[in-house]
């Protein structure tokens, strides 16, 4: 893990109670990352694992997977996913009992990755460019600084209606106000056929 940010938390260890034993049953495999990292951000902060206990300024996995945080504002498309860590954009991945999960913040459609979280370190380990995109978040830092603690890259027009994956077309923006923007452009656009047209409503 030598890629990777110091733990954000204090050791997961060290942590007792009733949600750590409902993860600990559900998902052995993520508490297991827990102890050995308690959370961190890794390549150049593109890859964001969130930790199991609260620490500072940053949300732990507990609170990040809260309804009215911000899973609300996807009328139900996050149902059945425990979100545990996002790439640069913000775009989610899941713990499900079937396997893992990533999720697209701006469509709210998730695809099956693998089965369980070793295969997904692997994944991200041999695909860290295409899955975390490192490359964009490593170029943008560059042009604007180091980005802050819970701030994804946010595209200014939206990646699913057009917007490039380039800097331009990315500013910084706290994690909660872009999934929850986000969110409302994925339930207008859900029941939109291939082709059609909509007249999106995007908050700021």
């Amino acid at each position: 893990m030598s890629i990777c940010s110091n733990e954000l938390a204090k050791p997961f260890d060290d942590i007792s109670g009733t949600l750590k034993l409902e993860l600990s049953s559900k998902f052995p495999d993520y508490v297991a990352l827990l102890r050995m990292r308690n959370g961190f951000y890794g390549f150049e902060s593109a890859l964001h694992v969130f930790p199991g206990t609260h620490e500072h300024d940053d949300f732990n996995v507990f609170s990040w997977n809260e309804e009215k945080l911000w899973r609300e504002s996807y009328g139900g498309m996050t149902d059945g996913h425990f979100f545990f860590a996002e790439d640069a954009f913000g775009g989610q991945f899941s713990l499900k009992e079937d396997g893992i999960y990533s999720f697209d913040p701006e469509t709210g459609e998730s695809q099956k990755m693998c089965e369980n979280l070793s295969q997904w370190c692997d994944a991200i380990l041999n695909d860290y460019d295409f899955l975390t995109g490192h490359s964009l978040m490593h170029q943008w830092q560059i042009a604007h600084g180091k980005i802050k603690q819970n701030q994804r890259l946010v595209p200014v027009i939206p990646f699913v209606l057009g917007g490039e994956f380039s800097v331009k077309n990315l500013r910084a923006q706290q994690s909660v106000t872009a999934m929850r923007a986000r969110g409302s452009i994925a339930v207008q656009i859900r029941d939109v056929p291939d082709g059609g047209t909509i007249k999106l409503n995007v908050d700021d």
